[in-house]
Order: structure tokens, then sequence, then C-alpha cells
């Protein structure tokens, strides 16, 4: 099966590009930047001829800018071949979709589409994506997107275009538009984000790292969706009115008007009481972390620089609201807290097994004749000391008859000390009724 991604040298593009062809597709990307060095980095091909590379899939995907969708479905729509598919990516369903069905001929199949996740998730587990199917226009293809995307742990939600568009103008025209407006406030009064780091509250700083998150994305990207999808609009006018209406009663000191407005919010909100599980289940995994690092001063830890992907191994020497530091060797790393993550104890074992050079120990023994070998491997197997153990001899015909030997060959953690490491294991076998030869 051909897949082409129009767009495929974009963010989004450039995620479903290699998605699809980990799952058996030949991937043709095109854009029209004409990033050739992209598909190359991605192991896909390029589109020299749009036409040519439209009329020969079997999938389209349109994953442009929201102002360019429909324009760039009006020019390639008509092109595909008899029993393909043509998908969009884009945040709108409405325009897209009714453009779909006008352009494409009538044996091509539709489906609007719309993935609930930027492009720096590593997968699909545990993302949401919106399908809005067209009645007869999506018989062969839906259950294989939809199986395709699923199996591979995306949550998938069915809904209408138009409902599609009224819903996310408020998930994301209202959030990014609120929080857009936070950071723009904090510009205006000139206030000094990073100090106030300094005093903050969990809420607050989850807070603040949510508004950091938008202001650090593509801004056109969120301009698009303030300014394409009509239905924003009417939101904005009622967010306003709303900022206007509960600032008049903070200027008049009207607190009861003001208790009743969040009495009212609440009850129109539902289940409070589980948005605030929920936020607490956030809050206390950030602190959880936090008192984890206080716990660790003085001991070896791996710590994963989230951005860089680089990873730190030392002794915890200090821990601050802000900053761990560790000692590596003779050098010492501060790190910002909220840029790093603890590696978990076997994260940290796979760490050294793959990175560290470790090493190597024969350990020869007189067992009981009859024994397992296999048993006493896996006893000395269990340290977790040890990369490696594996039996590389054995031998029944000593003048001993009620022994044999067995000689264990053990890969040691390179940053332990090899010599008291191997003296524990020849002790363990002494306990074991071995004897070392």
């Amino acid at each position: 099966m051909k897949v082409l991604i129009i767009g495929g040298t974009g963010e989004m593009g450039q995620w479903f590009a290699p998605f699809f062809k980990e799952h058996g597709y030949e991937v043709t990307v095109w854009g029209h930047s004409h990033r050739v060095d992209v598909a190359e980095r991605l192991g896909v091909d390029f589109a020299a001829d749009l036409d040519s590379a439209v009329s020969d899939s079997d999938i389209v995907i349109i994953s442009v800018p929201i102002d360019i969708t429909t324009e760039m479905i009006r020019q390639v729509a008509p092109g595909m071949k008899t029993g393909s598919l043509l998908m969009d990516l884009t945040s709108l369903k409405k325009g897209p979709v009714e453009a779909m069905q006008r352009y494409a001929p009538a044996d091509v199949e539709i489906i609007g589409t719309h993935p609930m996740f930027g492009p720096s998730i590593p997968s699909l587990h545990g993302q949401i994506v919106i399908m809005s199917p067209v009645e007869g226009r999506c018989e062969t293809w839906f259950d294989k997107i939809h199986s395709l995307l699923e199996d591979n742990g995306a949550h998938i939600e069915i809904i209408d275009p138009a409902e599609h568009d009224q819903f996310v103008s408020v998930v994301q025209g209202l959030t990014h538009f609120a929080y857009i407006t936070i950071g723009s406030t904090l510009q205006k009064l000139d206030f000094d984000v990073k100090s106030s780091r300094r005093f903050m509250s969990p809420v607050y700083e989850i807070m603040l790292d949510f508004v950091g998150r938008i202001l650090g994305q593509n801004p056109y990207l969120y301009a698009l969706i303030q300014m394409e999808n009509p239905e924003v609009l009417k939101v904005h006018d009622t967010f306003l009115k709303e900022c206007e209406r509960i600032s008049y009663m903070v200027r008049n000191h009207e607190t009861d008007g003001f208790c009743q407005n969040m009495k009212d919010a609440s009850i129109h909100f539902g289940d409070t009481h589980s948005a605030l599980r929920r936020s607490d289940k956030l809050i206390n995994s950030k602190i959880a972390e936090f008192e984890e690092l206080i716990h660790s001063i003085g001991e070896e830890r791996g710590i994963r620089h989230i951005y860089s992907g680089v990873i730190h191994v030392g002794i915890v020497k200090k821990v601050t609201p802000r900053t761990v530091s560790l000692t590596e060797g003779s050098n010492t790393t501060t790190l910002l807290i909220e840029n790093v993550q603890l590696l978990s104890d076997s994260e940290l074992t796979y760490w050294k097994g793959k990175f560290l050079k470790h090493w190597q120990r024969d350990i020869s023994a007189l067992i009981p004749r009859g024994s397992d070998p296999g048993i006493f491997r896996e006893i000395i197997d269990m340290d977790e000391r040890m990369i490696s153990v594996n039996i590389i001899d054995t031998y029944a015909g000593l003048q001993d008859s009620a022994r044999e030997s067995m000689t264990l060959r053990i890969r040691i953690i390179g940053d332990l000390q090899p010599n008291d490491v191997q003296g524990d294991v020849e002790k363990m076998l002494r306990r074991l009724g071995c004897s070392i030869r």
C-alpha cells in the first residue's frame, strides 16, 4: 500500500511518515519547501511529481496549515485513483470534509481526521484521535484506519464535523486563548516569571508550565486555530464578557456575587471532586519525585535530561527546590529539576549494562555430583551487580566421585570493584555447598 503525505515535511507529517512506514506502508512525502533532506532523514521518498504521486497512491493524507487545506484538497483530490482514500489531519473538520466531498471523485473514500496531540509525543498510546467518517464514502478504509490507530494504543472518538468544530472552539480555542493571554499579560506587566518560581505553589507551577508550553509552540499554527474556526469568536465574546463581569465584582467588593458565581459554575462543571483527585495526582507526582531526590542525597542515581536525552549518573550531592547536583567522578553537574527525570533502578541497571565497560571473571567450583549447575547460575544471576552469568564448562570425570566441576563466567557492572564482587560470589557458592577450585 502506498501512502502520500502532502505536507509530510512539516511537523505532523514527519510524525506520521515513520508511523506508516513502520507498519508496512510505502511512504512518500511532499511539501512546498521541497525539503528532500527531510524525506531522506525519515527514510521515505520525496514526490518529485506531485500529480503522479497522487494518482499512484492508495492513501493521500493532507497535513498542511488550516488556511490552505481546502485549496490543497481542491488541487489534488480530482486526480486520485478509484478505491483510494483521502484523509486530512487538520484541527478543523467541517470545511475540509466538505471540500473532500466536493472535489474527490465519487469512487474515492474520505475520512476527516484530527489527532489531538502534537508531534513531540513518542507514540499513540493513550492519545485521542478524532475521526469524522462520511456515510457512504468510507466503507472499505474506515475499519482499516480505525484498527491501525487503535491497535497502536490510540483512543478513537467518532464525531460529526460541525460538532467537532464546536467542541474544539473550547477545547483548543478557549484554552489556547486563555494561556496565550496570560503569557501576554505577564509580558505587559513586565513580570519576572523566572524569579516568581522561587515562591510558587504546585498549582501555579503547573499553570505556568502550560502557559510556557503553548507560548513555545509554532505561533502560526496557534493563530490559525484561533482565526480559522468561526465558532471560536463566539467563545471569545463569552469569555471576555465573563472577565469583565467578574472583574466588576472584584472592583466593587461584591463578595456574595463572586461566591455565588463560583458556586453556579461549579454546579455546571459537574464532578469537581474527580477534578480535584486528578489534579492532586498531578501535583503529588511532582512532589513525589522531588521527595525521592531528597531521599537520594548521598546515593547513586541516574537522571535523564528530558530535552537532550543525555543521562547523568552519579552521587546526588545537593537538592534545592529548583536544582539537583550530581557528582560524576571529579565533576559536579547541576541540573534544573523541571528539565530532568529520575531513572528507576532497572533503567539505571540497563543503562550501565549498555554503556559501561564491564569486568569479566571466571569462577570454577566443585559442586555435589548430580546437582543441576543451572540452579547455581540462577542464584548468582539474582545479584543485581551482575550483567550476565553463564556456565562455560562442566566436567563430571573427576576422581572424586562425589563431586563434579562447573565454571561460571560472570560479567560485573563496570563501575564496581570486581575483586570484591568475585569474593562475594565465591562466598555464596561455598554457602551452597560448593568448593572453589
